[in-house]
């Protein structure tokens, strides 16, 4: 077997284990085989524990089992030894060659290299952001972007086809209230005055609108339509139109600035104009899942795992918040998307279970389970050692305006996909703007940029390196590259798999770490023709695996720092 035929050395090994279980235990071949990387480069490159998995239906011992294996593993040419350990894992070692085969192939392979196609045409909606047109997006509403973002381009990595969905909130309570904020301050009165509306917004950029609104403005909205302010302060309408309009301008430039960009932009208003939500309430009466209390319909979500029933119409004849998001998960599911991916603070906690039971009352075929969630705290920001909270523009909260303006797009975005989605998370910003290893954006930028100034001191043509011998690439240092570089697919596949972002980032700031050291202690323009090449080549590969694990996390990759 050829390492430079087949690359994916995991998948290698596992056809020769395939191999070897067909001969030891015929009647299990079908077992699953998983090769995982020890912690400690002593126990090897891989370790398999196959053995230890048919110690029951083979009742035997594991490490007779794991004898038998390892006689008849097929001759390899990229494996070194085998050694059993433990309880009857098999620790694999392989040969330079191998490692070195991971090198050829991330230069053959280029922008490509990490992806796969395992997932090819799977149909995928990531929905993210949504947020209510009545103020400026905050730093939770960033969290949400890089990371609904990074999973949609992760996905995309294993050739699923995405779809990017920004759900509008343009109907409800709130936009009522931000209809009239903007009306009390079109009117002359602010925060603090007798007449204040008691739920209004007290951000400076309501100011910003009513002032606009009186000058009478023209805004362009999203469709390409013109909402034109008629200064009439009265016209409440009008003012609610042309409010909404003005906000939605300012988050699409937010995110413009984010570098965030959606297919999908769905109005929860249209729901109503198109009769969809009053078709899901009368769905759910069919179902026989309602009853009616109190003057109110209730939908018996005990059914379907809620801690208590919940109110679909209420004694007012309106609808509660869950009942237009069952609606518009009924549209995603007749658009086709069986799988998808809502990307929401943990305040959104307890509709999931109300959505998934009204989806499921409706019995229209969605499976149990349906969407499938990623939930975000929300997040601290900290400057000189002080929680920062007030925006001058926003009024109580930081935007993600704010953010970008401080530090730079690269930083918020790495950032905020730096740690688990649950997590908390303090955005620090003085170790945004540190120059310092313990800055992982500007740690991980910086091997990137340290590769080109290297290759701009040699001036050669790195196509050339294609082609060169890496048989010198056998010191200590270098093969622990290598491996960490062949580790790239493994943590796209991954990351991929559980919604998790934060795994590639954790990935980079490794891998950079990998190189740092292996820069400072090695001397790459030698006079040694064959060992400078196989060297470039080797920091070329460790480039192409930063800038491909940055760009899906939307981050750049700078040539000089």
């Amino acid at each position: 077997m050829n390492p430079a035929a087949n690359p994916d050395l995991r998948t290698q090994l596992g056809e020769l284990f395939r191999t070897a279980l067909a001969t030891v235990a015929p009647n299990a071949a079908n077992s699953e085989i998983v090769l995982e990387r020890p912690k400690q480069a002593q126990h090897g490159d891989y370790a398999c524990n196959l053995a230890l998995q048919l110690a029951k239906a083979l009742k035997r011992k594991p490490r007779d089992i794991a004898v038998e294996l390892i006689a008849a593993l097929p001759p390899s040419p990229f494996l070194a030894k085998t050694e059993i350990a433990g309880a009857g894992f098999i620790n694999c070692f392989l040969k330079p060659e191998a490692h070195q085969s991971t090198v050829s192939r991330i230069l053959r392979e280029g922008d490509s290299f990490g992806r796969s196609n395992t997932a090819a045409g799977k149909k995928v909606q990531v929905e993210f952001v949504s947020a209510n047109p009545t103020g400026p997006l905050h730093v939770g509403h960033g969290r949400q972007a890089a990371l609904g973002d990074a999973i949609a381009a992760l996905l995309e990595a294993q050739g699923c086809v995405v779809t990017r969905e920004f759900y509008y909130n343009d109907a409800g309570v709130q936009i009522q209230n931000l209809a009239l904020s903007v009306q009390s301050r079109a009117c002359g009165t602010k925060p603090g005055d007798a007449g204040w509306p008691e739920a209004a917004y007290q951000g400076e950029y309501v100011q910003e609108i009513a002032s606009d609104f009186l000058a009478r403005k023209t805004i362009a909205a999203a469709d390409g339509s013109a909402i034109v302010a008629n200064g009439n302060r009265d016209d409440l309408e009008n003012i609610r139109h042309f409010a909404v309009t003005y906000l939605r301008r300012e988050q699409d430039t937010d995110l413009e600035k984010f570098d965030v960009k959606f297919d999908v932009y769905y109005l929860e208003s249209s729901l109503y104009a198109d009769g969809r939500v009053d078709a899901v309430v009368n769905g759910l009466v069919a179902s026989g899942k309602t009853y009616e209390q109190d003057g109110a319909l209730w939908l018996r979500t005990t059914d379907f795992g809620d801690d208590k029933d919940r109110v679909v119409r209420k004694s007012d004849k309106t609808y509660t918040y869950f009942v237009p998001d069952v609606a518009y998960h009924v549209t995603k599911w007749e658009r086709g998307f069986k799988t998808v991916i809502n990307v929401q603070g943990t305040d959104h906690h307890s509709s999931i279970t109300r959505v998934r039971a009204g989806l499921q009352a409706l019995n229209i075929g969605v499976p149990d389970g349906y969407p499938d969630y990623v939930l975000h705290s929300m997040v601290k920001v900290m400057r000189g050692g002080e929680e920062v909270k007030i925006s001058k523009r926003a009024g109580s909260y930081v935007t993600l305006r704010d953010l970008i303006e401080w530090v730079g797009r690269d930083a918020v975005r790495f950032f905020l996909v730096s740690r688990r989605a649950d997590s908390e998370f303090v955005f620090d910003i003085d170790l945004a703007l540190a120059k310092s290893e313990e800055n992982p954006v500007y740690y991980v930028q910086y091997a990137h940029a340290r590769v080109c100034s290297v290759l701009a001191q040699w001036g050669g043509d790195a196509v050339q390196l294609m082609e060169t011998p890496l048989n010198a690439l056998t010191e200590d240092r270098e093969i622990s590259l290598m491996k960490r570089l062949a580790e790239l697919p493994e943590i796209i596949d991954l990351a991929a798999r559980e919604f998790a972002p934060h795994q590639v980032a954790y990935y980079l700031r490794e891998l950079a770490g990998e190189f740092h050291g292996y820069y400072n202690s090695t001397r790459f323009l030698v006079p040694e023709e064959p060992v400078k090449l196989a060297r470039l080549a080797l920091a070329v590969a460790t480039r192409q695996a930063l800038r491909n694990g940055l760009a899906l996390l939307g981050v750049g990759a700078p040539e000089k720092m």
